[in-house]
């Protein structure tokens, strides 16, 4: 049997913020995110959401009761959408086909923690991962769409252990954590990490079963972060694999999935119009330059701060104006993050705020908005809908804070499956080269995939938009250097 492990959502890390706030929810606010304000609430049980997960008995179709969803009930309902997402990701399911004979990653027992949607249950890590031949066993964080609440149970049917469902609380994303990596008679010997809380779970935890990790996957900013602080120390003992700065995830992912994804999110949550707002993006990175061109582009009057002088130029050229928060906080009406870093609105920020502005986060992690601030007796918050909450100042000034801070797209809507797509299926090359690379390539450091499959992951998803690539004569490749067949970027673009 096939299983994967990814974990659930949250967590603590000395020096960089954890992604715990996307996903894990507090247990008081666990219990108001189940308000039905979407059209998934007409198949959910709402007597369901009464009784926490861990406390259900369930079996699926083959009589396995090694998970833990929601409603394995709703399995259908999932397995409907899976079908749905695999139509935009025709690259990672020809990479699939592909590998299926070979099994390359055959003997691969891979715990991991990414968020789970429709997309990733069609990647390799859920649903395609039998195909590579690998052993899942899943315990992820929950992403905490209102439209995800009915995706949970294919996955289970799929044969891959799931340890996830939406409203977890802190002490329900460790557990789950914790089920994934404690398994009678089975041992993880990979990673698939977003975020690096799985990572730094295994790491205190159960330091003899990290010991013999081979490697990790990991795909974010903070993630990315730690592996660092680890290496610095000296104390990353297995080789790493940071999918977060290939050119297919962050120029990808990062730039074209926000700047679809930020409209989606605000507008099912507010209804808010863009022509003629004021609106402030703190952080002009992959991720800031995507929500600052989806802004401009309807008509918003777009603000950007940053700290990197490099980022700050490229926003003063593409007409963005770069200032301090402090010196605009007093006329926007949306407030947006995306720095990765924590403290970037304060309280004294949110107090200078006029009323009805819109507060929300894009960076990974939920530390960008110092949402614990906010929950002081003198203000009072008031729930308007799923993810949308006033907080209610002492005059009656009210603020509008999106998913209490933590990741707006994952959180409030969804993000577009053929970015997905190539996300999943650069991990995905990452896991396979890891695996099977010979003793010695890899020392235990953090390192970037080769941009040899980088430029793969890319040439699949082509033939999706019916693109022909130039090929350069002989000539021309020995004119500039290169193989005629790449790889076309040099190791640190």
């Amino acid at each position: 049997s096939q299983q994967i492990q990814f974990a659930d959502d949250m967590q603590e890390f000395t020096k960089f913020p954890t992604k715990t706030g996307r996903r894990s929810l507090s247990r008081s606010i666990s219990q108001s995110s189940t308000d039905s304000y979407s059209s998934a609430a007409s198949y959910t049980d709402s007597s369901d959401d009464e009784v926490s997960p861990r406390e259900k008995q369930q079996t699926n179709s083959k009589g396995s009761s090694n998970f833990c969803v929601k409603n394995i009930k709703q399995a259908e309902f999932g397995r409907r959408e899976i079908e749905i997402a695999e139509q935009d990701m025709s690259a990672l399911i020809s990479l699939r086909k592909r590998a299926q004979g070979e099994k390359p990653l055959a003997g691969a027992k891979i715990v991991g923690c990414t968020h789970i949607t429709a997309q990733t249950a069609v990647s390799g890590c859920l649903s395609g991962g039998p195909g590579l031949g690998h052993q899942l066993f899943h315990g992820e964080e929950i992403s905490l769409s209102l439209q995800n609440g009915r995706r949970h149970g294919a996955p289970v049917l799929a044969g891959v252990a799931v340890f996830a469902w939406k409203g977890e609380s802190e002490d329900d994303f460790w557990w789950c954590i914790d089920r994934c990596v404690n398994v009678d008679g089975w041992q993880a010997n990979m990673i698939l990490d977003d975020g690096g809380d799985l990572t730094h779970w295994v790491y205190k935890k159960y330091p003899s079963v990290f010991k013999k990790i081979r490697g990790i996957v990991e795909e974010s900013v903070t993630g990315v972060h730690r592996l660092y602080q680890l290496s610095k120390a000296g104390k990353l003992c297995v080789p790493a694999m940071n999918v977060n700065d290939s050119v297919t995830k962050q120029k990808f992912d990062n730039l074209y999935c926000c700047r679809e994804s930020i409209l989606d999110g605000l507008k099912r949550t507010t209804d808010v119009m863009f022509g003629g707002k004021q609106v402030v993006v703190c952080g002009y990175g992959e991720v800031g330059k995507g929500c600052c061109a989806a802004l401009k582009a309807l008509g918003a009057i777009v603000y950007v701060t940053e700290i990197d002088p490099i980022c700050a130029l490229q926003a003063c050229m593409d007409g963005f104006r770069v200032v301090k928060l402090s010196e605009v906080i007093r006329q926007v009406d949306v407030v947006i993050t995306c720095t990765g870093n924590k403290n970037v609105v304060t309280r004294e920020h949110l107090d200078r705020m006029k009323n009805s502005c819109i507060v929300c986060n894009m960076g990974h992690s939920n530390t960008e908005i110092d949402v614990t601030s906010l929950r002081m007796p003198e203000l009072t918050w008031e729930r308007v809908r799923s993810q949308v909450d006033h907080v209610i100042w002492p005059d009656g000034k009210r603020v509008v804070l999106l998913a209490e801070g933590r990741l707006l797209n994952l959180s409030c809507s969804t993000v577009p499956t053929f970015v997905l797509s190539i996300t999943a299926t650069t991990q995905a090359l990452a896991l396979i080269e890891l695996y099977n690379a010979p003793e010695g390539r890899y020392k235990q450091d953090v390192y970037l995939l080769p941009k040899k499959m980088d430029e793969y992951v890319a040439s699949l998803h082509l033939p999706s938009f019916d693109a022909h690539l130039t090929e350069l004569t002989d000539d021309q490749a020995k004119y500039l250097g290169l193989n005629k067949n790449g790889p076309f970027k040099p190791n640190y673009y």
